[in-house]
């Protein structure tokens, strides 16, 4: 069976940027470990006691301690081992063995290319694979073959799918990286690129080796420093200048960070086209779904923009968004972009634009020099499916944020009641409504008690009573209020 023969499996509606936790309900001793070269707070073992109440207890907060750590950051928690230990049902099958399948049936039908090994886990995401190529008549030529399969965001016909992405070999652009070959069927894209020694703009900023696993190289880097100035500059023009391009086209991308960025020379090339084709979820979703205000494929661009100035500023990602303030900067005029795209009112408030950008002290006076003409012809029917799909995903973007946004206001609602403060007024309020009933149900008996009198003094026949002494009445111990 030839690759494009293959039966459609239809796309995988699972998002597996969504961040999962989980509660601690068991323990079992194990040794202290790390991953990825990351310390991690599991709790220490006990060999007398160990059974004990109170160990168990402070245990199980450990463990559920060390669990938080893991699926709060950002690139463990998207680990595929991290998925499968947390959400077996889901994360069951063996990706790596269906690409290989799909890969392997690409080759039948295209003989000239070879596999030279598997890239491993260079990559972030778990449905998406890499293999080192070669040609057969030219050996000594590296490429790498990337196969992914569709995600939830994938809203095109399969038609239009996949002359999309037959297209993207013929878009050239100075920052844009080259696609050698592109190729699809109704489940899934493969397309192959030269392989470059010199890696991605998160492999300068870490010192990492290109071919390293993901998490080796990035989870816990040995020295924290960030690019110069100049670089900064150049870098942000660039990339910049071709996110305007894509969005000036109609492309929707929706996935720039540091690893999908190659360097080639002096220059930024914008990786991975096919992804929003293939309706995969972005890098950093879990933090822009979190703000109503980052509604747009394009503001999306320039929400991640501000994580990929900042780790090129500072060697490192933010450790959480929206930013407070900024540590000190190579420039006043870095920390002003990166305000205006990753601090409290900008996230609340809206992104700029990339025109917007553009304009600013840090890339304004930032002189381009390149001889290669931009150039990506979509026809119009094409043009018009883009839009139409870009629609849907940003559809479901603001669907999943107002979900967020309903869950986290009845999150903080029942905060606020179990808080202490709140109990305390609970009781207060509930004190007080005691006392007031029971001073009501006293002026009700007082009342009944007059209107008692008062009949037995007007009858003829009611028996005489010292007034001094009166005889209380017997419905008086039945209305008591106590």
């Amino acid at each position: 069976m030839a690759f494009m023969e293959k039966p459609p499996a239809g796309k995988v509606l699972l998002d597996d940027t969504v961040p999962l936790t989980a509660a601690i309900e068991a323990s079992q001793s194990l040794q202290s470990h790390t991953i990825a070269g990351l310390s991690l707070p599991l709790p220490p073992k006990k060999l007398i006691g160990n059974m004990d109440r109170e160990f168990i207890a402070e245990r199980q907060k450990g463990l559920q301690n060390y669990l938080n750590v893991i699926t709060t950051n950002h690139i463990l928690s998207n680990c595929e081992l991290v998925k499968k230990f947390l959400d077996p049902n889901n994360y069951s099958a063996s990706y790596t063995e269906i690409a290989l399948q799909q890969v392997s049936m690409f080759f039948r039908s295209e003989p000239k290319w070879e596999v030279v090994e598997p890239l491993k886990d260079i990559g972030w995401r778990i449905r998406k694979k890499y293999f080192l190529m070669k040609i057969k008549n030219q050996p000594k030529e590296r490429l790498v073959l990337s196969w992914a399969d569709l995600g939830p965001d994938k809203y095109l016909s399969d038609k239009d799918f996949q002359c999309l992405i037959k297209l993207l070999p013929s878009c050239l652009h100075p920052y844009i990286y080259r696609i050698t070959f592109a190729t699809a069927n109704e489940s899934s894209a493969l397309l192959i690129r030269m392989f470059n020694e010199k890696g991605t703009l998160k492999d300068l900023i870490y010192k990492a080796k290109p071919k390293d696993p993901f998490l080796r190289k990035y989870c816990n880097p040995k020295k924290i420093q960030g690019l110069e100035l100049q670089q900064i500059k150049t870098y942000g023009r660039q990339i910049l200048e071709v996110l305007k391009f894509l969005h000036d086209k109609g492309f929707p991308y929706g996935h720039l960070h540091a690893s999908n960025v190659m360097l080639e020379g002096d220059a930024c090339r914008l990786l991975d086209l096919e992804n929003s084709l293939l309706g995969l979820p972005s890098f950093y979703r879990s933090y822009f779904s979190q703000f109503r205000k980052i509604n747009t494929l394009e503001s999306v661009d320039v929400h991640c923009f501000g994580h990929l100035l900042y780790e090129m500023t500072y060697g490192r990602p933010p450790d959480s968004v929206p930013v407070d303030s900024f540590p000190p900067a190579p420039s006043m005029a870095v920390v002003a972009v990166l305000e205006s795209t990753l601090s409290c009112e900008a996230c609340k408030n809206g992104m700029p634009t990339v025109s917007r950008l553009l304009q600013m002290p840090l890339f304004s006076d930032v002189l381009l020099t390149t001889s290669e003409k931009p150039q990506f012809k979509i026809p119009t029917k094409l043009k018009e499916a883009l839009r139409i799909a870009k629609e849907c995903i940003e559809k479901r973007l603001i669907e999943e944020q107002k979900q967020i946004h309903q869950h986290r206001r009845l999150t903080r609602a029942q905060s606020h009641h179990g808080s202490e403060e709140e109990r305390k007024k609970r009781k207060i309020l509930a004190r007080k409504k005691s006392k007031r009933s029971a001073v009501e149900n006293s002026e009700e008996h007082s009342a009944k008690y007059s209107n008692s009198n008062n009949s037995a003094g007007s009858g003829a026949s009611s028996p005489l009573t010292s007034p001094s002494s009166p005889t209380p009445p017997s419905t008086a111990v039945e209305h008591a209020p106590f």
